[in-house]
Parts: C-alpha cells; sequence; structure tokens
C-alpha cells in the first residue's frame, strides 16, 4: 500500500485512507473525493492523464481539468439532473459571485450563447443553473464562456463546495490580516502626523512609511476588488466592485502625487484607503457568514447524505463513494447507520427511522422486498440492500433538488429588482460626480474623499438580497418541516389565497380504504373474485383496497381486454364475460332499485359503494370506508379564522361527501365530479379571487396546475409531483397551516428588507454628498446594511 493518494499525492493516515479498485488494483485515496474523480477519469477513458503529470495534482476537490473533460459523458453523469429530452441541466458553483451586478452579467452573457436554454444564478449561494442542448454547445464552451468573464466555476457537488469555500475563507482570512496589520501601524503613523510630526523634519519619511504600508494593501488585500472591478469593465457591465475600487485608486494615486511633490497644498489619505479595504473585507466576510448561517436549514439536509458506503463485490466487502455505486449493487447496512442509498431489502431485517421522508419519529420495520431510502437510519438490524437509483437520483436528492430550485427559480418580484439593479452603478457614479463637481471648487481633498464616500456607501447588495435571501431562508425552513417549496412565487401566493379547496380521498381522508359489506345476491366470493380482477389494473385508492381484500382471502382471478372510463369505472374479461365495475352512474342504465335504498343508507353513513353488473344486470356492491384524518377539524377551524373559504371537491356521491364534509365543518361540497372537471370547478372560483388546491397528486393534477398555488400531501418518497408548487411529505394537514403562515411571514420580511434597502440609499446618499460621512465611515456602514438584510431574513427559521 502506498502512504501518498494515488490521485492527488497528498499523504494518506490511517485516519483518513479511502481504498477503491482502480484498473483492478486496489489504490489508497486521502479522500472519497480524489476516489470519485479518479474512478470517473478512469471510466471516461482518460486513464493516460496520470501518465502526462510531471508533479503532484492539487486536491481533487478542485476540478480543475482541462476543458474537454468536462465534455466526457462519464465525467458529467454524476452532476447532471433530469430534464427534458435532447437537453442537459447542472449546477456550478463560482466563489467569485458577490453581488447583483455579477448575477445580471452572468445570465445576460450565457443566455445569449446558441444552444443555452436557460440560466438561473442564485447570489446567496453562488450556483448557476444550467439548461443546454446538447447537440448545439457542449459543456466546455460554456466553461469557457464563464472563465471569459472572470468566474471561475466548476460543477457543484457538496463535499467539493464545501472544501471550494473553506479555501476561499482562508484567502479572504489571509488578506484580512494583512490589511488589519497595515491598518494598525498606519494608525500609529496618523496619530503621530495628527499630533505635530505633520510640521516636523520627518513629515516626509511618515508618508512614505504610508504609502510603503498602503501600496500591498491596496494591490494584495484589495485585489478582489481591483479583480473584478477590470473584468467587469472589459465586458463593459458596471459592477459594484467598480466604483468600490474607483474610489480606492483615485484616493490612492492623488495621496501618491501629493507625496511626489506635485501639489504642496493637498494631504495624503493612504490611512483611508487600507481603513476602508480593511472594513469591506471584514464585511463580505461577515456577510459570507451570515448567509452560511441563515441557509443552515437546507445544509443540515445535505449532511443527512453519507459519502460513502460498504458494498458487497466479489472480492468482498468495499467502501465505495456513493457516486461510485451502480443500479445493482448490493450495499450492506449495519446498526446505526444512515442509509447511503434507495434500494430494496434483499436480506435481513431492521427498524427504520424515516421521520425525514413521513415526518413521523416511529420507527418503521423493513423486511425482505421493502423500500428503503437515502438519508433515512436504520435504528437496529442488519440488512442487504440493492441499489435501484444512483445516487443523483435518490430520493434524498429529489428534496435537495427542489429546495435548492427554489433558490433558483426567481420570483416575479426578484426578477423586477434585477432589471433595476443595472442601472444602480451608473447612477451612483453620476451622483459622484456631481458631488466631486460640487465640492471641487470649495476644497478639492474635501470633494475627493466626498465622492469616494459616494461610491463606496452607495451599493444595491442588500436591495439585491431582501427578496431572495427571505425565500431561501423560508424554503429552508420549510424543509425541516418536511415542506417542499417547489416555487418561489408559491411564498408570494399562498398568504393572498382567498378559497382553499381540497380533494377528499387521500386528503381529507387516510387514503387507506377498508372494505365493509358485500351485498349480493351472488355467492359473495364469487363476486368479490371479479372485482378484484377487474380492480387490479386500475390505480384508485378504492380499487386498490379490494384488490387487497382479495388477497388476504385468499382470491385470485385474472382479467383480460380491460378498458377504462375516467372518473366512472373499468371493465374487463373474466371467465369469458365482460363485466363492469365502479360508480352507479357508469351502470345507471341498468335495473337497480332493489338495491338503492341499502346503498343510499349505507352512503349517508359515509360509506362508499362501488358497484359491479355484468351486460344485463347489477350483480351487487361493495362498500368501504375511508377513516377521516385526525387533524383535519382542527385544520378546517384554523383555516376558517385565516378568513379562507373552504370547498371540498369529490368524485364520491353527494350522500357521502356531504357526510365526510358535515363531519369535518365544510359547507361546500361539490360532489360527483371527474378528475378532468375539477380543473372547470377551480377555473370558476378563481372569479372571485386566487385559489389554493390541496390535493394527493395522484388523480387531481389538472385541478392543482390549474390553480394559484397548489399543494401535495402525503406524498412520502414520491416528492417529484410536477403539477404542485408545493410538497408535503406527511400525511396529516396541519403543514398546509405552518405553509400558509410562513408564507405570510416571509412577505413581512421581504417588504421589511426592501423598505430598509430603499431607506438606506435615500438616508445616507444625501448625507455622503453633503460631505458629512467619510470614506472610513462608508466602508463599514456598507457591508452593515446586507448583513441588516440577512439577520431579518434568518428570522425565520427561528418561528
Amino acid at each position: 500500500m502506498s502512504d501518498c493518494c494515488y490521485h492527488c499525492g497528498l499523504p494518506v493516515t490511517r485516519i483518513n485512507r479511502v481504498e477503491a479498485v482502480i484498473k483492478n488494483t486496489e489504490q489508497d485515496f486521502c479522500c472519497t473525493g480524489c476516489a470519485s474523480v479518479c474512478q470517473t477519469i478512469h471510466n471516461s477513458g482518460l486513464g493516460a492523464f496520470y501518465d502526462q503529470q510531471t508533479s503532484s495534482l492539487l486536491p481533487a476537490v478542485d476540478l480543475e481539468y482541462p476543458l474537454e473533460f468536462y465534455d466526457a459523458i462519464a465525467f458529467q453523469q454524476p452532476f447532471l439532473e433530469s430534464s427534458d429530452p435532447g437537453t442537459k441541466t447542472i449546477t456550478l458553483i463560482s466563489d467569485t459571485i458577490h453581488c447583483a451586478a455579477c448575477v445580471w452579467l452572468i445570465e445576460r452573457a450565457l443566455n445569449a450563447m446558441d444552444g443555452v436554454v436557460w440560466v438561473r444564478v442564485n447570489l446567496t449561494d453562488k450556483r448557476i443553473r444550467i439548461r443546454w442542448e446538447d447537440e448545439k454547445i457542449n459543456l466546455s464552451s460554456i466553461m469557457k464562456t464563464l472563465a471569459d468573464l472572470g468566474y471561475a466555476a466548476m460543477p457543484y457537488e457538496q463535499n467539493v463546495a464545501e472544501v471550494k469555500q473553506q479555501r476561499k475563507n482562508k484567502t479572504m482570512l489571509y488578506r484580512i490580516g494583512f490589511a488589519g496589520f497595515t491598518m494598525m501601524n498606519l494608525l500609529w503613523i496618523s496619530i503621530a502626523l495628527y499630533t505635530g510630526a505633520s510640521g516636523g523634519e520627518y513629515h516626509q519619511y511618515f508618508q512614505w512609511l504610508g504609502f510603503a504600508l498602503a501600496t500591498p494593501t491596496l494591490f494584495y488585500a484589495g485585489y478582489p476588488f481591483l479583480k473584478n472591478a477590470y473584468f467587469g469593465i472589459k465586458n463593459r457591465y458596471m459592477n459594484m466592485d467598480v466604483p468600490i475600487s474607483i474610489g480606492a485608486l483615485v484616493t490612492y494615486f492623488y495621496s501618491t502625487y501629493v507625496l511626489l511633490g506635485f501639489s504642496s497644498k493637498g494631504e495624503v489619505y493612504f490611512d483611508t484607503v487600507v481603513n476602508f479595504i480593511f472594513v469591506i473585507l471584514i464585511g463580505r466576510y461577515l456577510e459570507s457568514s451570515s448567509k452560511k448561517s441563515a441557509l443552515s436549514a437546507s445544509t443540515s439536509l445535505q449532511q443527512l447524505q453519507p459519502k460513502i458506503a460498504l458494498v458487497k463485490t466479489a472480492d468482498g466487502e468495499l467502501i465505495k463513494p456513493i457516486s461510485a455505486i451502480e443500479i445493482g449493487d448490493i450495499v450492506v447496512i449495519k446498526p446505526g447507520e444512515r442509509i447511503a442509498v434507495d434500494g430494496v431489502v434483499r436480506l435481513g431485517t431492521g427498524e427504520i427511522d424515516e421521520s425525514l421522508l413521513s415526518g413521523e419519529s416511529l420507527p418503521v420495520s423493513k423486511h425482505k422486498g421493502d423500500d428503503v431510502f437515502a438519508g433515512t437510519l436504520n435504528i437496529n438490524g442488519s440488512f442487504e440492500v440493492k441499489v435501484t437509483q444512483l445516487s443523483k437520483r435518490s430520493t434524498l436528492a429529489q428534496i435537495l433538488d427542489l429546495v435548492e430550485n427554489t433558490r433558483a427559480n426567481k420570483s416575479r418580484l426578484v426578477c423586477t429588482i434585477d432589471r433595476i439593479i443595472p442601472y444602480f452603478v451608473w447612477t451612483t457614479l453620476l451622483l459622484a460626480s456631481a458631488t466631486f463637481i460640487y465640492w471641487s471648487p470649495t476644497d478639492f481633498d474635501l470633494a475627493l474623499l466626498s465622492a469616494t464616500s459616494v461610491l463606496i456607501i452607495t451599493c444595491p447588495c442588500a436591495f439585491g438580497l431582501a427578496t431572495p435571501m427571505s425565500i431561501a431562508v423560508a424554503s429552508g425552513a420549510a424543509a425541516k418541516r418536511n415542506i417542499l417549496i417547489k416555487n418561489g412565487d408559491a411564498l408570494e401566493v399562498l398568504s393572498k389565497a382567498e378559497h382553499v379547496v381540497f380533494d377528499k380521498t387521500g386528503t381529507l381522508t387516510l387514503g387507506t380504504p377498508k372494505v365493509g359489506r358485500v351485498v349480493s345476491e351472488m355467492e359473495h366470493n364469487t363476486l368479490l373474485g371479479i372485482m378484484g380482477a377487474i380492480e387490479k389494473h386500475s390505480e384508485h385508492p378504492l380499487a386498490r383496497a379490494i384488490v387487497n381484500h382479495c388477497a388476504e382471502l385468499g382470491i385470485d382471478k385474472t382479467a383480460s381486454e380491460f378498458e377504462t372510463s375516467p372518473g366512472l369505472g373499468v371493465s374487463a374479461i373474466v371467465d369469458g364475460k365482460r363485466y363492469w365495475v365502479g360508480s352507479l352512474r357508469y351502470l345507471s342504465d341498468r335495473d337497480h332499485q332493489e338495491l338503492l335504498e341499502q346503498a343510499n343508507t349505507l352512503e349517508q353513513q359515509g360509506h362508499s359503494c362501488v358497484w359491479c353488473a355484468d351486460e344485463q344486470e347489477i350483480l351487487g356492491f361493495i362498500t368501504l370506508s375511508d377513516p377521516i384524518k385526525e387533524d383535519a377539524k382542527a385544520v378546517i377551524a384554523q383555516l376558517k379564522k385565516l378568513g379562507k373559504t373552504i370547498t371540498m371537491l369529490s368524485g364520491d356521491s353527494n350522500q357521502v361527501a356531504t357526510s365526510v364534509a358535515k363531519k369535518i365543518g365544510i359547507e361546500r361540497v361539490v360532489a360527483g365530479v371527474l378528475p378532468s372537471d375539477k380543473a372547470q370547478h377551480i377555473q370558476n372560483l378563481q372569479q372571485d379571487g386566487l385559489v389554493l388546491m390541496v390535493g394527493d397528486g395522484i388523480n387531481d393534477a389538472p385541478a392543482l396546475t390549474q390553480a394559484d398555488v397548489s399543494i401535495a400531501i402525503g406524498s412520502g418518497a414520491d416528492v417529484s409531483v410536477d403539477s404542485a408548487d408545493v410538497v408535503v411529505l406527511k400525511t396529516t394537514l396541519r403543514p398546509i397551516v405552518e405553509a400558509i403562515k410562513l408564507s405570510k411571514r416571509t412577505q413581512v420580511t421581504i417588504k421589511q428588507n426592501v423598505v430598509f434597502a430603499l431607506s438606506y440609499n435615500a438616508f445616507m446618499v444625501p448625507l455622503a454628498m453633503m460631505a458629512k460621512v467619510t470614506p472610513l465611515f462608508a466602508a463599514i456602514v456598507m457591508p452593515i446594511s446586507s448583513i441588516i438584510v440577512i439577520a431579518n431574513a434568518a428570522r425565520l427559521r427561528k418561528k
């Protein structure tokens, strides 16, 4: 075994050793990231890469490979997200995105490229989501364009991003430390000059010392500002580092001009340059830390995903990074471990904490053939799992994608703000120029410092963060409560919806109906056998209940030539004869008077009736009862207190629907509606106001899509309900009220942030133009404004 990482050459110890098989040989790696990338390189047929290297690589997490690497299918596969045929979607991360101007520039530049479908840049967590047509443009071309713009991007992966961010923070701390050192020394020099040394023989000596300290501070500690300003000007777009850099450079070069003797009246301001660079660096660092803290909810979800798993192979049990695990692999799960993959139990038993998905803390017993999901916790028992999904397609990955997509998908308000911000910098430059022109006849030094103050203090960052930061924090807080916000606009509409429409089965009821009575002159098991055989082909909850009941009784028949009438029933041939199974409307052309009175009595008690007939007559019916959810009545009462109008839609008969509605306090009931008609009822209600539709996402997709905002309840592991704006993993109804209240608090927070950002600029900019603000004070106040916005948004986590 080697003592160095096979990929990057860094030391491998007993503690950090990770083993993986490369070209049929077991190799040592210093981390799972190196092992994963090395396997990707070899799987791409690029193993010759290691023959070409002449020195140790940087750690694998840098992802700094030749551009052609990014076009290799095996390299892209771990990072690609599901998308439309012919297109690819990927999330990149770039730590050089730092203001709303960067967002505007990247989106404009990439959207102009032929083949790019859309680009969404998230200022909050510095991520870029891109969808492109693979036949028209390569990922390498997109990466090259970003690099030309000055944004070093890489495919986003959690452990990669963490190391990259740590490296960036370390570099920034070095710059802060250097600027702090020079600032303290310059303060002593300034004290000496202000207390009498300015008139002595060492006056010029002190000024040269200030120049010697300010020069490396400006061009080393201030390098990030100067670099971003350069790329902004190069690309003919004024980002927020342009005015900061102009203020610093003008002050520095004017002080140098005075130092060299070209002006006998002016003063040097090297201390001002160093002070505000130090303060702005501190502000940027604190702002970054505040964002990370505010977004900790979604980060905690990411931490539920194990990075490695124990895989059973022909050579024994091997530890593999999850990105290297394929469908069909056998993963060994031991007591106390978090499950790393989605799969099916192949051998053994255990008890799993699935609160991540269901919100219920009670453990769930798992046996052979049961599904298990990544991120859930094995409390006790050992078992083997056959992998059914790649790590990027697991249930946990889908949950994380929904949270990330909420941040990336911009609300209407964010889009409006983004359109305003590009004009902000030009306005800043014009105001600074006007300030300098106004004050220069009176005092050139005062004019210079006042104009610099305007350049520094006028910042749209607080304005740009006001909405996306609040939405990001709210979606993270909701995710911790098993509420997934898929669309940022939902947080705006939920609290404004006047009508709340519920689907009955599976939403207000448990969706697990049980067979009660069999009413028929035919032998009961014979009728059950016919209905069970036909209902095997249906996905309706009532159909599943009948099939399960037949299985419990050992009744098993087969049907053929299956035909369906959505919302009415199904028919098929059993034992050479065609039968029809469904609602009474489906069979109304046959005589049913003898059974109708019994059915009406049972339906008034809340039982649903499923009828069966042949070509001549109705053979009988089965009653089923679906228990109402425990919290349904309390939630309906809370919604009424919030001023909502409640309606229940149901495909059941009027007697059954009315019985359920009375028990939970709903007055408005629309019964006997087909799935295709539910959307029309929603449309009718929309004439009187915004409508929230709540369903289970199974047969009410048109209604969920038609509504102004929609919630899918109790989807559990199925978090990809396309038609819903909000997905609730729990089966209870209380999260509906929580989501509405969170929406209301989010809207209040957004308004507070926008008002604060506008008030800040309206108050501070005139003060700077009136020469009442120094550059140092401006450098202190500017980042504080952003931190206040972030801190206000972070309050959403605590309620």
